[in-house]
């Protein structure tokens, strides 16, 4: 007998549902379809065998990206391992929704596997009354949990997209092809505009954003005299040409204009202006960005040419995947498909044409030479989307021998041979990456440098340790001192009793000693709290008087013993 156990992925875990009976010839009747949706009647179709909770969010995205690449997770594996029966008379069949997961699993398990037919609407039904079907799971939580999930899983996509810089480059070359035309059309709105005023202007300038410029200076050709003439100059970059303008306002066919019209033809001219200036900004960063993403390719074909065959590709990785045959007639479908539908001659090349080395062979070489272009795109792009550390040697390389092949058609020149040019190639990548590699080390130890320094700010523990060192010094050091000139105080003491010397005994000298120990601590008392300079005058303050007078002040019950021995 076979059992059908359907296998359930969702955001709060995996689920293994048993499946007790199910209409598998009326399952397309309405009927049928009606059964699912109703709770009691889909609760006597299955019943929930086991449940496996995820023990985090991140646990759940782990998993989640496992399911969606087609891999067994080593959860879902221990959870199948535990829960499902493989052993005995019934003989289990897994249902699993997703083919992917199911050949993944059918290679980890002995176990026969269903994904089409019942297994679909019972995944059905399931998503429908999950949260009823397992214990403890509301409808709340378990589209929390949904939500939850799917913005991580999407954040994830987004943020770990390898073809991310690939997208900078695609909508930066797309704006610059659309700003070419704009400023082609507008240049020509220029020119009919104010042409009517100065028509002379059109045939002296060609350059359309130097004519507008001109316009936006000029204004009202009757204004202009021999002052502002440099000005022109600065402008057209000839002298003879502003002569030329200048002339030609003198002797213009040009009807009047209105200085309304005259400040609306400005302004329109100075929108022209800065869309060009913008544009040439926009050229330079898509070439920063060229030399970052696709170095190789850039040096071998310009950044533009480059930057056009990525966006038609979609991708540097989907480029890195073209052969070269697809890539030499990338761009030109519609010829090729017209020429395999009429029977013709296919064509030689695509957007590789707009590449300085096509235009500069002979006519019978450019479908020779397209193909060796294309032949070495590829290769440039693969070393591009694959290399760790982004270098134009290899770039710079083919390119030389693209050279070599040029001279090669017009003079008979051997090029050398491409295993040489690439040993030189590797050896010089090598040294570069290297180069690379220890500048980046270098900057990664400055910036942790930086870091740990912020740290020890904010904490203040710097100060902390300098202001215990202080401390430490300030109340140890005068310990020493103070032993030292307690020995010359009571040497002090002792010679005017000497010289004194009258009716006292030895046991007076070691009476006024004790007196002397027990004022000592008072003196350290104060000399802790005041600086070291400052305590040398204390103590030879405090030295003057036992000079002066022998006696020192001594206690009440010293007087009295004093008194019983004499």
């Amino acid at each position: 007998m076979v059992v059908l156990h359907v296998l359930f992925e969702h955001a709060a875990g995996y689920a293994l549902f048993a499946v007790k009976e199910v209409e598998e010839i009326g399952m397309l009747l309405p009927q049928v379809e009606a059964s699912v949706l109703n709770v009691g009647k889909f609760n006597s179709m299955v019943s929930l065998a086991a449940f496996f909770p995820f023990k985090s969010a991140q646990g759940a995205l782990e998993n989640m990206n496992a399911i969606s690449e087609g891999v067994v997770h080593a959860d879902l594996k221990l959870f199948l391992e535990t829960n499902l029966p493989r052993s005995g008379k019934k003989k289990a069949v897994l249902g699993v929704s997703d083919s992917k997961v199911g050949a993944a699993l059918q290679e980890e398990f002995d176990v026969s596997i269903q994904t089409g037919g019942v297994v679909a609407e019972v995944t059905r039904g399931l998503r429908l009354h999950f949260h009823s079907l397992v214990k403890g799971l509301t409808g709340l939580a378990a589209s929390k949990a949904q939500l939850g999930l799917g913005h991580s899983y999407s954040r994830a996509k987004v943020k770990f997209n390898v073809n991310r810089a690939d997208n900078m480059i695609i909508q930066s070359i797309a704006l610059l092809d659309q700003l070419d035309k704009d400023i082609n059309t507008f240049s020509m709105r220029v020119r009919e505009w104010y042409g009517y005023h100065f028509p002379e202007l059109i045939k002296i300038v060609s350059d359309n954003s130097m004519y507008c410029r001109l316009a936006q200076l000029i204004g009202n050709r009757k204004e202009l005299s021999e002052e502002s003439l440099e000005s022109l100059e600065e402008v057209v970059m000839d002298s003879a040409k502003a002569q030329a303008i200048l002339d030609a306002s003198r002797s213009s066919m040009g009807m009047d204009i209105s200085p309304i019209d005259l400040i609306n033809i400005e302004r329109f001219s100075t929108r022209v202006v800065s869309l060009a200036e913008y544009r040439l900004g926009l050229q330079e960063y898509l070439r920063s960005r060229m030399s970052q993403v696709a170095p190789n390719l850039a040096a071998l074909i310009g950044e533009v040419v480059g930057a056009r065959l990525i966006s038609h590709a979609g991708s540097l990785t989907n480029l890195a995947k073209y052969p070269a045959s697809t890539v030499q007639i990338l761009g030109a479908e519609k010829a090729l498909f017209r020429a395999l539908k009429t029977r013709g001659n296919t064509p030689k090349y695509g957007l590789i044409f707009h590449s300085t080395f096509i235009g500069r062979a002979a006519t019978k070489n450019k479908g020779r030479i397209s193909r060796y272009l294309a032949n070495k795109c590829t290769i440039a792009s693969r070393i591009d989307c694959f290399s760790e550390v982004p270098t134009s040697v290899y770039g710079d390389k083919l390119r030389g021998q693209v050279e070599e092949r040029l001279s090669f058609y017009e003079t008979g020149e051997l090029p050398r041979k491409n295993v040489d040019v690439m040993k030189e190639a590797v050896k010089e990548a090598t040294d570069v990456v290297a180069e690379v590699k220890r500048k980046l080390e270098k900057k990664e130890k400055k910036r942790k440098k930086r870091e740990k320094q912020k740290e020890l700010e904010e904490n203040g523990d710097t100060n902390g340790e300098v202001e215990v060192k202080v401390e430490n010094e300030e109340v140890n050091t005068p310990v020493v001192k103070k032993k030292k000139k307690r020995e010359a105080e009571e040497t002090v003491a002792e010679e005017p009793a000497a010289e004194n010397g009258a009716g006292e005994t030895p046991g007076k000298k070691k009476k006024k000693r004790k007196a002397e120990t027990e004022e000592a601590p008072n003196i350290k008392e104060e000399e802790t709290e005041t600086p070291s300079k400052k305590k040398k005058k204390i103590k030879t303050v405090e030295a003057e008087p036992a000079e002066e007078s022998p006696e020192t002040p001594v206690t009440e019950k010293k007087k009295k013993k004093k008194k019983s021995a004499d």
